[in-house]
This record gives structure tokens, sequence and C-alpha cells, in this order.
């Protein structure tokens, strides 16, 4: 392995998914400017997750949609006209 290529500020940080309030703590790396009081009573940088193990329809078994700003609508306007069938010309 090549050397001098991994991190080496891990900390601990808190993971909470938004859409049903579900939070873990893991290590990591990743640079936030919130906090969270974790249940030891001491603060803790927070990263926001839209969607986790917890939301997420394949873990969870529910179909839930998760569009946000339109973005399959879009899509399908944008690309009509290749999912129009052509009709063959003679």
């Amino acid at each position: 392995m090549k050397k001098e290529i991994h991190p080496k500020d891990y900390r601990l940080v808190v993971f909470k998914d938004m859409s049903n309030e579900y939070a873990f703590m893991t290590r990591s790396t990743v640079k936030t400017k919130d906090t969270i009081e974790w249940e030891d009573g001491k603060e803790y940088p927070l990263i926001k997750l839209e969607i986790s193990n917890t939301s997420h329809p394949f873990f969870t078994g529910k179909m839930k949609l998760v569009d946000t700003a339109g973005r399959v609508d879009k899509f399908m306007t944008k690309y009509k006209k290749h999912y129009e069938k052509k009709t063959p010309q003679e």
C-alpha cells in the first residue's frame, strides 16, 4: 500500500437522518460547522442526512418517493421526445 495517502484526522462525528430523527455516532474525517449534544452530554460535529438505512425503502420495505425539486418531472419533460414512438416512414 502507498504510504501517506490516508487521512490522519479521524474524530467522532454524529450522523443524523432528518426524516426520522435517527442518529448514530462513528469516526469520520468529514468537515462540518454544525454540532449536536450527544447522549453523553458532550458536543460533537453533526452531519445531516436526507436518508439512511432506517428510512431507505430498500431496508424498510416501504415505498417512498424522494423527489426533491421535481427532478423526475424535469427529466421526463426534457427527454419526452426520445420516449415518443416515431412512426415509420414509407
